[in-house]
């Protein structure tokens, strides 16, 4: 019993091999990725399975607009990860905890709002995108269902992150496992035993989402040892709020501008019809995963690199950022191998349509280089983010992803067009986002290395 309680223990990255930390921290956030990105997966899985290859680009044709929504939540997880890890190195204890009363706070603010807006734009947005009426229907229910129960995802995505900035990633792990499996259970219920079809899985989604909020606040609320959970400190004090909102803001609006872009790209993406956007819905969600490592080592950097910047041990964080980087490209390196090696039998999970599988595969294979470049895009980020520069990587992610990626993906699918094939080369616009990761990779470590970020610590 005693060992199983470690587990749930916060890690102190300020001591110990840093590379053990980094990996120690990151495999549950691995874990914890893998298990949400079957939240998405599953309902792609069963609504293709059990409603068909429609109901499956409906699901993914509502990703876009809903990731447009969810910035406001982007930007406050972001700044309390930040602000957290650093307090905690700091051993700031009052600051800590009037950080994370400010959080619980702002998050209320932003599910309301994400929740009345959200609802009234679904219909006009789904219709400025030139989604095809034969989904449009299924798109409109499924955002509806969302943006209406979105506290619950706002909540544990955001507690999640001070979890993780106290250098708990385990704890947010379980949680997120439990409420993985429940969503699964509820959505084979929802749709192959009730017919309830894409509205079931989005149904299913909220309630899940909110299993896993509440585990993560009681959690919180038991870490007494850490920080105090008082009323006066979910009042919000100009001083917490004015430095989320500064720390969090460059990331919102990334996510924010990298949303409109991506909406921009599933425009054109609809122009090909509604075979193509199925297949570029199994691209999505394969993608999700390979992309996971990096994530999870991107936090895990941004966490290393926040509480040895609050104890002023920069010279763990030098080390932390060579050995954390090497394993995270090791690793997306092998991932990736799987992927081209075995990528047709993983796109069949989603569908039996020969021609969907054969377009997803060879989209999977275009991309397979980009994703080791992304683990060090995302490494080296992570730590300028810990130290509190978060306006580098938003303008490197805002350049690679509006000013060359979108139109890159116009002009080359327009070069292509041919009397023959009015639409173009679809595949053009994979190319477009390969060329704009290896780019994104390049400006990371150039930026790294000039090493403005050293200067930006709280």
């Amino acid at each position: 019993m005693g060992k199983l309680r470690d587990f749930f223990k916060p890690i102190d990255m300020t001591v110990g091999s840093p590379a053990r930390n980094i990996v120690l921290f990151a495999i549950p956030m691995l874990l914890g990725n893998i298990a949400q990105q079957l939240y998405n997966t599953v309902d792609s899985i069963i609504v293709g399975k059990f409603v068909g290859d429609n109901a499956l680009a409906a699901v993914g044709s509502a990703g876009p607009i809903l990731n447009l929504m969810l910035v406001l939540f982007m930007g406050i997880s972001t700044g309390a990860s930040i602000m957290v890890s650093q307090y905690y190195g700091a051993r700031q204890r009052e600051d800590l905890s009037k950080t994370i009363g400010c959080c619980i706070f702002l998050t209320a603010v932003a599910s309301l709002f994400i929740m009345v807006v959200g609802t009234l734009l679904t219909g006009p947005m789904l219709r400025l995108l030139n989604t095809p009426e034969a989904i449009i229907g299924w798109c409109k229910g499924y955002l509806t269902i969302i943006f209406l129960g979105i506290a619950g995802g706002g909540y544990y995505n955001i507690l999640g992150g001070v979890l993780r900035g106290l250098g708990d990633s385990f704890s947010a792990l379980v949680y997120l496992v439990v409420a993985t499996l429940l969503n699964i259970v509820l959505d084979y219920t929802f749709v192959a035993y009730f017919g309830m079809g894409v509205n079931g899985v989005a149904l299913a989604t909220v309630i899940a989402q909110f299993v896993s909020a509440f585990l993560t606040l009681r959690r919180l609320t038991k870490m007494t040892d850490l920080f105090d959970m008082k009323k006066e400190y979910l009042k919000p004090e100009s001083k917490y709020t004015k430095r989320l909102v500064s720390l969090g803001l460059p990331s919102g609006l990334t996510q924010a501008v990298f949303s409109m872009s991506m909406i921009v790209v599933q425009s054109l993406t609809n122009s090909f019809g509604e075979m193509y956007i199925a297949a570029n819905v199994i691209v999505m969600r394969v993608d999700g995963f390979v992309m996971l490592p990096a994530f999870s080592f991107g936090t895990a950097m941004t966490t290393f690199a926040g509480q040895n910047i609050g104890a002023q041990r920069m010279d763990r964080v030098d080390e932390g950022v060579k050995k954390g980087t090497l394993i995270a490209v090791c690793t997306s390196a092998v991932l990736t191998g799987l992927i081209v090696l075995f990528g047709r039998y993983i796109m069949s999970i989603f569908t039996t349509t020969e021609a969907l599988i054969d377009t997803a595969n060879r989209c999977m294979r275009i991309l397979a280089v980009g994703y080791i470049a992304m683990e060090v895009t995302q490494c080296l980020s992570g730590v300028m983010r810990g130290a509190g520069d978060t306006v580098t990587p938003m303008w490197i992610s805002l350049l690679t992803s509006v000013i060359i990626r979108v139109p890159l993906a116009y002009l080359l699918v327009g070069m292509t067009r041919t009397a023959e094939n009015p639409r173009g080369d679809f595949y053009m616009m994979t190319r477009s986002g390969l060329i704009s990761w290896l780019i994104g990779a390049l400006l990371t470590f150039i930026m790294f290395k000039v090493g403005r970020w050293r200067k930006k610590v709280l």
